[in-house]
């Protein structure tokens, strides 16, 4: 793309003598096309919301009258207004004035940078130079000097492909649990007494195992026996006898299994025995939990004496407190602890689908998500979730899924209603995300960007939804980095709009959206800019064939400045 644009004139040897004899503002207005000067861009770029105008300029040496002064006002003028920038004010070497000094014989270079809001009656406009000389009292408009043509309105192709998003479901189809019982023993016995079979939790395991065999979808995993003995006596015994009660509680939890016909339990692979000798770690945790009054003496001896036999003995010296432990802490440690392991299987997609509208009430707030999530229909979508959200009000994550679907079928301020009651459930990046998208694309783009700051932890869909405001505020550097990886129609226009066509045309042609009218129509810029007329006449049909309008808009478009007289429409 042309990125500078010279207008005026050299100045010539001649005109500089004529200039060099002649005095007053006549003579300046008439030979202001000597003021060279360089438009930079050209033509002009809205960026953000604004016009940004940079000028270059040189007064020629013997032009400027000593005694006058200039003020030059840039203008972009158009259909029914103008929009005048800041003044840039100069003086002779001799004038009175506050004004940049012009050395009459040397001349001076200037530089002058302004914006104005950008108007959309600008994009057929001109960049004119508006120029009032003044001495003493007198006054006179020079000739205005055209600068540039038009303003690009590129940057207004974004699309609003915001990314809102839906909470998801944790459903696991396949969970794995398990049932647990201990049984108490006899200090130095192995043997499971009679009475520990009526304790509530041997007698839950007995019972959990009669229902579960009634129930299909539980598959019966394996066994786990630990057992221990209390550190008391000789190591080498209390380890075997911690091993014989793990036998003896894997016997009475492999009888129960028989008795119910659990066949998986005929293999010997199905048990698992850890016997772990001595439990200093269970003796430690209860000695924490008590409240005899030598407990930090005696947690103070587990520390100071790694060798298990002294720290016993030291222990066994307290004779009041050890009184206590093994009355009150060892009994408890003399034991064997049994998990039945086994795996709860979920409901098929099928059964799913087919509850969440014969029985929604039997499902939990999982299964509701992953219902809803199995239909591509959003009217049934937001049934499911309604119900979830009915059911499980103090979940997030079923409001924002009802906003969720609203917003995909238009309905922005009951969506926007769903985001915030569930961010009132919860304070939650997604739901946030979600706001921050509404409020974009009601023209709140501050609001959008706060909000999106804070909801970085909802994953790459906000930075993408960073990337538009970045593309609408003129930062083009923050939208490709926001939008890098990402094979979209902002994602090209950001990389052409930071000077990158080749790239876009590369992002473009991997976009779902290449073949719409508007993919045909940043295909044929980007094919202007890149100097490819053939492809710039044929992306322009293309785009002009799926949407009549964009003829007329191509007609006054700038990017195609150049192909006026051979874009083919």
């Amino acid at each position: 793309m042309e990125n500078h644009h010279r207008a005026g004139f050299a100045l010539l040897a001649a005109t500089a003598l004529v200039v060099a004899g002649c005095g007053g503002l006549g003579k300046m207005d008439k030979y202001a096309s000597t003021i060279s000067h360089t438009v930079d861009p050209s033509p002009l770029i809205v960026q953000g919301d604004t016009v940004h105008v940079n000028i270059n300029g040189n007064f020629p040496g013997k032009y400027f009258y000593r005694k006058a002064l200039v003020e030059l006002t840039p203008t972009i003028t158009y259909a029914g207004g103008e929009s005048p920038l800041k003044m840039a004010g100069f003086q002779g070497d001799k004038a009175v004035g506050n004004y940049t000094v012009v050395p009459y014989e040397q001349g001076k270079s200037f530089s002058y940078s302004d914006k104005v809001a950008y108007t959309p009656a600008m994009e057929q406009s001109q960049l004119m130079l508006n120029i009032l000389g003044k001495q003493g009292k007198k006054e006179k408009p020079f000739t205005a000097v055209k600068l540039a043509d038009g303003v690009i309105t590129t940057p207004y192709l974004v699309m609003s492909d915001d990314r809102v998003i839906m909470a998801p479901d944790k459903f696991v189809r396949v969970t794995t649990h398990s049932a647990n019982a201990t049984i108490n023993y006899l200090v130095a016995s192995e043997v499971v007494r009679p009475s520990e079979l009526k304790d509530q939790d041997v007698k839950d395991m007995n019972d959990f195992v009669k229902n579960g065999m009634k129930n299909p979808r539980i598959t019966w995993k394996g066994v786990t026996v630990n057992a221990w003995a209390s550190p008391e006596g000789e190591v080498h015994m209390n380890e075997n006898l911690a091993e014989k009660r793990a036998n003896t509680g894997s016997n009475w939890i492999r009888n129960v299994l028989a008795s119910n016909k659990v066949a998986a339990a005929k293999d010997k692979a199905f048990f698992t025995l850890n016997p772990r000798g001595e439990d200093w770690d269970g003796f430690k945790a209860a000695t924490q939990a008590s409240s005899f009054a030598d407990k930090d003496l005696v947690l103070r001896v587990l520390e100071m004496y790694p060798d298990v036999n002294k720290r016993e003995q030291e222990i066994k010296n307290m004779a009041a407190t050890y009184k206590e432990i093994a009355d009150g802490i060892l009994p408890k440690l003399r034991r064997s602890e049994v998990s039945l392991n086994y795996e709860v299987n979920g409901y098929s997609d099928e059964e799913l689908t087919a509850l969440s509208k014969s029985n929604p009430d039997t499902l939990n707030v999982e299964e509701l998500l992953k219902a809803a999530s199995l239909t591509s229909d959003l009217n049934e979508q937001l049934r499911i979730y309604k119900e979830a959200e009915r059911l499980f009000p103090q979940d997030y994550r079923c409001a924002n899924n009802v906003g969720y679907v609203l917003f995909q079928q238009g309905k922005s301020a009951e969506a926007e209603a769903e985001f915030q009651k569930a961010n009132g459930i919860m304070d939650n990046p997604i739901s946030t995300n979600n706001l921050g998208v509404i409020a974009r694309q009601k023209g709140d783009r501050a609001k959008a960007a706060s909000l999106f700051a804070k909801a970085t932890a909802a994953g790459p869909d906000v930075k993408y939804n960073q990337g538009i405001i970045a593309i609408q505020n003129g930062d083009y550097a923050s939208a490709n980095s926001s939008m890098a990886g990402q094979n979209t129609f902002n994602a090209a226009l950001a990389k052409m709009l930071g000077g990158d066509a080749a790239g876009a045309g590369t992002i473009l042609a991997a976009s779902p959206d290449k073949d719409s009218a508007k993919g045909h129509y940043l295909a044929a810029i980007i094919a202007a800019r890149t100097n490819n007329a053939d492809g710039m006449r044929s992306n322009l049909a293309a785009a002009v064939a799926k949407d009549a309008s964009l003829k007329d808009k191509a007609m006054k478009d700038l990017e195609f400045r150049n192909f006026k007289d051979s874009l083919g429409l």
